[in-house]
């Protein structure tokens, strides 16, 4: 039998340790209060954080939150360099302008090593951008990475040999790892608790931003009977850092960096202008305020590590952290996604064989992706992060799989029929289950690459654990673009089978591994890693009271009898 008690203290299970209960919490009521007209009992992850955002209203168009959509909107540029090389590469290897200028065909080693120099960039540059990023800052992490895609970019739109290629793709990468370190922490660390999912979500989507307009530049340069038909497109990669390099001296410095380095005041005013709505009262700024410095205070001890010491992430806690991020590093880049660099190859498969085409199908990819992570960004704050990593990278091998046996019965048709595909039923069906793989991918995917590795980081770790998140992308990215054209060349269709085994792999390790947190500040996630089993404390809630005015009352604690 049990009792429902009105308590200031959370309940937990014996091998859990109590979550902090900070002092803004205030629990009022006799215990009747849930009985009031329009008061509802409802489930939350952090009773404390739910209530200050409930009384902390931060106006939409005000003009501090429009200053603060600009700021997401720099990181969100930070992406573009990205996303435009994943689909531009794909696209002008098809070229034959470019072919007659650099040929190194659309598979095989040559293109293995052209492609992959820009994930060896990312690589090499990691410790460099994560000491950038903790010692400067995240605005001049973003500024370093953007003035590299500039340089790599006009390397590559000028090269006349594949060396030179080669290079200018080296430098791209190591730009984009600045990037990828410095621009979803800025992000995560500026947006409110409330909005975090969909700032730093919108962050990742700036890879559409990028694959989409690369694909129909390239669709149109496709007409120019010369060299420019390529050359333009690698130059404009570099339009969206331009705006970063324009931009950044009119956006304020992460709160949180700024506490780390000793700068509360301007971190304060930070948090009362943008999350506070100017009120230093408001329950938010309150809440916030007391959990970063308490966050600062108990990770002091890193503060003192030198930049290249990496041992924090061998304690409990640490390890912890650096699995998300790295687990999303890999998986995030090994789940059938680092085909679309191939994707030329893979419409030449499935029987298209012309070259406008080919170009036009890298369009609607690129949309049909857009579609499923936009969807995905606006539900991120709603939905729970790990039963859709779970459930959704299940659906991908799904989809893969039926990819892949329509696949192979077009091998076999056209086997058959002398190389010609005669049932193009199978090669509709094979183009509609790629598409859907790559809007499924991209609700599950696309979004969290950019949200999960920064809120599993803490303030003081954050550029660190970027940096391994970054050479875990650089990593399998390499893995990826090395290995690809020249599986494609060597097993074809066969190659889409590994993913699928992979992609149920990574579906049980999520499930075993994957620590919640949405719904939760970024500093009281310090205590979920601190528990003895993170996945288990991360699905802890609490139960409030919320009332008809949208206030909240108490924090119910159920106890066992």
């Amino acid at each position: 039998m049990s009792k429902t008690e009105i308590e200031t203290q959370t309940a937990t299970a014996p091998e859990i340790e109590p979550a902090p209960v900070h002092s803004v919490y205030i629990a009022e009521g006799t215990g009747k209060t849930a009985q009031n007209e329009g008061a509802k009992a409802k489930e939350v992850h952090n009773a404390e954080l739910f209530a200050a955002i409930q009384e902390s209203h931060i106006p939409r168009w005000s003009k501090s939150s429009i200053h603060l959509y600009f700021c997401i909107f720099i990181a969100f540029c930070s992406s573009y360099a990205n996303g435009y090389d994943g689909s531009i590469f794909s696209s002008i290897l098809g070229m034959d302008q470019f072919q007659k200028v650099i040929n190194i065909g659309t598979d095989g080693h040559k293109v293995s090593i052209v492609t992959s120099l820009y994930n060896v960039g990312s690589i090499v540059t990691t410790p460099v951008a994560a000491f950038v990023s903790d010692r400067f800052g995240r605005r001049m992490g973003m500024l370093t990475g953007a003035i590299g895609i500039i340089i790599g970019s006009i390397i590559t739109a000028t090269s006349t040999t594949m060396a030179q290629l080669t290079v200018g793709r080296f430098v791209l990468g190591s730009g984009v790892q600045f990037m990828t370190v410095a621009a979803p922490a800025y992000a995560i660390e500026i947006a409110p608790p409330h909005w975090r999912g969909r700032c730093t979500g919108l962050y990742n989507c700036g890879w559409f931003a990028g694959s989409i307009p690369a694909a129909c530049i390239s669709y149109g340069t496709q007409f120019i009977n010369n060299s420019y038909a390529w050359k333009v497109p690698l130059i404009l990669q570099n339009i969206a850092s331009v705006i970063v390099v324009a931009s950044i001296w009119f956006i304020p410095e992460s709160p949180r960096y700024l506490f780390s380095k000793g700068r509360e005041e301007e971190g304060a005013e930070f948090l009362v202008k943008y999350h506070g709505n100017g009120n230093p009262q408001s329950r938010l700024v309150l809440l916030e305020v007391e959990e970063i410095r308490e966050s600062i205070r108990q990770d002091a001890v890193d503060k003192a590590t030198p930049w290249w010491d990496y041992s924090p992430f061998l304690t409990h806690n640490g390890r912890w952290r650096a699995a998300q991020a790295i687990m999303m590093g890999v998986f995030g880049q090994f789940s059938g996604n680092g085909l679309g660099y191939f994707n030329v190859q893979i419409y030449k498969l499935i029987g298209v064989d012309s070259q406008a085409q080919q170009l036009g199908y890298q369009i609607l990819y690129q949309v049909v992706g857009a579609i499923g992570a936009l969807t995905a960004v606006a539900l991120t704050d709603k939905m729970n992060r790990r039963p859709v990593l779970i459930y959704g990278t299940m659906g991908v091998a799904v989809l893969l799989a039926i990819n892949a046996g329509l696949t192979n019965a077009i091998a076999i048709n056209k086997a058959a029929n002398g190389g010609v595909v005669t049932n193009e039923n199978y090669a509709r069906g094979a183009l509609a289950f790629y598409f859907l793989f790559q809007a499924f991918f991209s609700f599950t995917y696309t979004p969290l690459q950019g949200v999960v590795p920064a809120e599993a980081l803490d303030t003081t770790l954050r550029a660190k654990g970027l940096a391994l998140y970054g050479a875990a992308v650089g990593c399998v990215g390499f893995i990826n673009t090395y290995a690809g054209p020249i599986a494609l060349a060597n097993i074809t269709y066969k190659y889409i089978y590994v993913f699928v085994g992979w992609d149920v792999v990574e579906a049980i390790l999520w499930y075993f591994f994957c620590v919640e947190a949405q719904g939760r500040s970024l500093e009281e996630l310090e205590w979920v890693y601190n528990q003895p089993n993170p996945v288990k404390a991360s699905q802890k809630v609490d139960k409030v009271v919320l009332q008809a005015d949208g206030t909240v009352s108490e924090k119910i604690v159920e106890h066992a009898e």
